[in-house]
């Protein structure tokens, strides 16, 4: 079956035009009211997208909206099956508890919950390490572990002999193994940029293992406020604006110099792209 990146793009667009993204007098709900930069480009992106007049959803509800979208258009492009550019058994979830740990049902942070345990009985040791795993993904997207049966069909024979660590392998490993850690910001405000930061940065230190992609996911109009996030290396994979298009043409509409330049080096730079790229960066 093949996929249009094209007519998915525009489907998630569609949907978040009725659940989300309105024109509440004459201001965009993605947009800060205060600025009016932001109103501006948040204003010509909505309209290009077809938004209509609405009323603007509490922050709250805004937030578990856009999740789900983003969750619904990984689900149609990446797939969960054995087809396309990344074969194997998947799952994309929204992850919807906020419980501490977890991040521990997932293979390379199952260790963390043993962790907890001890400290909890050890209040010096608990001090000591620091417990604050509760790392807040939105969206998960895991791989299954593999039955023998399984590797064997795509060509690799593998008995007891060997091989008895790896956690692809459904005799030594029960878990789902997290292959994408998705954080979904509707907007970007300065108090919370780093929120972001914070939990790429703990998923890469608390692993046993691979560090699984760690992506953002924003609606934000505003290029200085996404590049609180993009600019830099080291933490998260890239930044994914949900209308990259939309928004480059909004920015080069309003002229204002240090906002176009701003934008490009983002985009130059390999640290924003598209909402489109996304399930084919996750196939890497």
């Amino acid at each position: 079956m093949t996929i249009s990146l094209a007519e998915q793009r525009q489907a998630f667009h569609a949907a978040l035009c009725e659940e989300l993204l309105v024109i509440d007098n004459g201001v965009a709900s993605n947009a800060d009211g205060s600025q009016t930069a932001s109103v501006h480009i948040a204003h010509s992106i909505a309209t290009e997208l077809g938004a209509k007049e609405g009323v603007k959803l509490a922050g709250q509800t805004a937030g578990l909206k856009f999740e789900q979208a983003v969750e619904r258009f990984l689900k149609a492009t990446f797939g969960t099956g054995r087809s396309g550019l990344r074969p194997g058994s998947w799952s994309v979830d929204c992850i919807q508890s906020r419980v501490p740990l977890v991040i521990a049902q997932y293979e390379q942070y199952s260790h963390l919950a043993e962790i907890r345990k001890i400290a909890d009985d050890n209040p010096d040791l608990a001090a000591a390490i620091g417990l604050d795993y509760a790392v807040a993904s939105d969206i998960v997207v895991a791989r299954l572990p593999e039955s023998d049966e399984a590797i064997l069909a795509a060509g690799i024979n593998v008995d007891s002999s060997y091989a008895d660590a790896s956690p692809m392998r459904k005799v030594n490993n029960q878990k789902r193994m997290m292959h994408a850690s998705v954080s979904c910001k509707w907007t970007i405000r300065s108090d919370r940029a780093q929120n972001s930061r914070f939990e790429a940065l703990n998923l890469i230190r608390s692993r046993k293992g691979r560090v699984p992609h760690i992506v953002v996911v924003t609606g934000e109009p505003t290029p200085s406020r996404l590049s609180s996030l993009a600019l830099g290396t080291g933490d998260m994979d890239c930044i994914y604006h949900f209308a990259l298009p939309e928004l480059v043409r909004a920015v080069n509409e309003l002229g204002q110099s240090e906002a176009i330049a701003l934008l490009n080096i983002m985009i130059e730079g390999k640290r924003l792209r598209d909402i489109a790229d996304l399930p084919l960066d996750l196939s890497i």
